[in-house]
């Protein structure tokens, strides 16, 4: 082999890129994108990668060089990269346990105070108040004589982990969380045989929710039903539930409280409009704080600011093809479209949804508007272009022709006044949408310029700041693939807020 090259210095570190696992092989073997593994192994490192996860390369790369579909100039540069990380590391330095940063990390630095307190405050902050009528949610510890606690997710280590997860340090199961507050007054029942629910103890479950002061349930998915390698084919619950659901909230006394432990979206409209169930919780899958994390949700401890990730569909769109990924909608073959960006037909819950046991307010303010035309000044110079009638007759500027140090000097700031009028401190995400003034052409409804949490007292405000860029959230890109700006008016909403901003086309460069 020939000798390496130098590394790059320290000061400007080498870095490596690692495919995913199977993702090498998956070139030849079911994109057919290669011929041969020589071919396949070569376009990879040719590209870029530097180490394959999965034995692919390994097994490959030697007959690859020799029959000249790589070169040793190609296999230095991989590994000059990953030794180069190496060296970083430490791994030559002599004996590990020597360095000082690395050398004497165990389990303990793993279960730290610190760690598990993230790991609880990330299961907090993940938790999504979908629905609390009549201020069902939260309870007051004192005054529940009793409670059941029904569902196979509510003493379920499993549902706590999703796909991919390492050995926890300690768990909380949800039941475990509530017993910490209420002790021997609460009681617990599976009511399925698993999260699949193919049997259903549904009058047994009903009796306790009959002879209980308040009732609880933790239904919601599994690795069973969701994971990589295994889709779902329904939106709906699985087996039993929905039925055992039902049943419990019509026996129980007052409106019941169901938890959600899913990682997918799962159409509930049952549920939610359902006068019995009074609060619904999404806490996915929380991990090895879960338990807690959802006991101190359920008890007023910490008041839920979670927000959905996704659009929750309802199960007729999964009569969409999953061959047809279109992203706009159709409404000539009724097609819904897919995304919060595009998708026009029903939802259970939108993407961004999410309540707070307080009442927030908000107000923007900006220092791009109508008449402040401010950086516009370096638009000057760059050709508007008149859209076609599938863009809405409106100009707009192409933003490769603007450029990024033009696009760079043209971001402006927006802040939100964040206020709590309580009754209780918590933090609010606060989200802030694009919208423009047409849908027509392919432009989506609306578009997230980004999203910040913010811890606000009660009575107290806070100003919440977000950077927005035109060229990146102005833009939308047309039926020709270029990404363009429409020149006129554009909205930023935050809930129910919006504030106006223009971009003026035309504009000379004046000195």
């Amino acid at each position: 082999m020939a000798s390496l090259p130098v590394p790059a210095p320290i000061s400007s570190p080498r870095k490596y890129v690692a495919s995913d696992c199977d993702a090498v092989a998956t070139i030849r073997d079911a994109h057919h994108y290669t011929l041969s593994p020589e071919d396949t192994v070569a376009v990879s490192i040719k590209a870029g990668m530097d180490v394959n996860c999965g034995n692919y390369t390994q097994v490959h790369a030697m007959a690859a060089v020799q029959k000249g579909n790589l070169t040793e100039k190609d296999i230095d540069r991989a590994l000059v990269n990953l030794f180069a990380v190496r060296m970083r590391l430490g791994h030559f330095d002599g004996d590990p346990r020597s360095n000082a940063v690395y050398g004497h990390l165990g389990a303990a630095d793993v279960c730290s105070p610190a760690h598990k307190s993230l790991a609880l405050e990330a299961a907090q902050d993940g938790i999504v108040l979908l629905k609390n009528d009549a201020g069902a949610l939260p309870l007051q510890p004192s005054a529940v004589t009793s409670l059941a606690v029904i569902g196979p997710n509510a003493d379920n280590l499993g549902a706590l982990h999703g796909n991919y997860f390492g050995p926890p340090c300690e768990t909380t199961t949800p039941l475990q969380g509530i017993k910490g507050y209420l002790g021997d007054r609460a009681r617990f029942l599976a009511g399925c045989d698993s999260p699949a629910c193919a049997v259903a103890a549904t009058n047994e479950a009903a009796a306790l929710a009959s002879s209980s002061d308040h009732v609880v349930l933790f239904m919601g998915l599994s690795q069973k039903q969701e994971q990589e390698g295994l889709d779902r084919t329904s939106l709906l619950l699985p087996g039993e539930q929905q039925g055992l659901i039902t049943a419990v909230a019509n026996a129980a006394r007052r409106p019941v409280i169901l938890v959600l432990l899913t990682g997918g979206p799962v159409d509930v409209t049952f549920a939610k409009d359902n006068p019995k169930i009074g609060a619904i919780l999404l806490a996915g899958y929380p991990g090895q704080a879960g338990g807690l994390a959802i006991a101190k949700v359920l008890f007023g401890d910490h008041n839920p600011s979670g927000r959905l990730p996704v659009t929750w569909y309802p199960e007729e769109f999964t009569k969409v093809p999953m061959t047809d990924m279109r992203m706009r909608a159709d409404p000539a073959t009724g097609y819904p479209g897919r995304s919060y960006r595009f998708y026009q037909g029903n939802t259970v819950y939108n993407f961004g949804y999410g309540l707070s046991y307080s009442k927030f307010s908000r107000r923007m303010f900006s220092s791009f508007s109508t008449s402040n035309a401010g950086n516009l000044s370096l638009l000057a110079g760059v050709m508007a272009r008149r859209a076609g009638d599938d863009g809405g007759g409106m100009s707009s500027y192409l933003v490769k022709e603007i450029g990024v140090e033009r696009c760079s000097r043209l971001v402006f700031p927006a802040v939100v006044e964040v206020q709590n009028h309580g009754p209780m401190d918590g933090k609010h995400s606060v989200l802030m949408y694009l919208r423009w003034p047409t849908k027509s052409g392919g432009r989506p409804a609306r578009q997230l310029i980004g999203f910040r949490s913010q811890h606000v007292k009660v009575g107290e405000k806070a100003m919440v700041s977000f950077e927005v860029s035109p060229c990146e959230h102005f833009s939308w890109v047309g039926e020709d693939g270029e990404r363009v700006i429409d020149g006129g008016a554009h909205f930023l909403m935050v809930g129910d807020e919006e504030l106006e901003t223009s971009l003026a086309l035309g504009v000379e460069l004046k000195e």
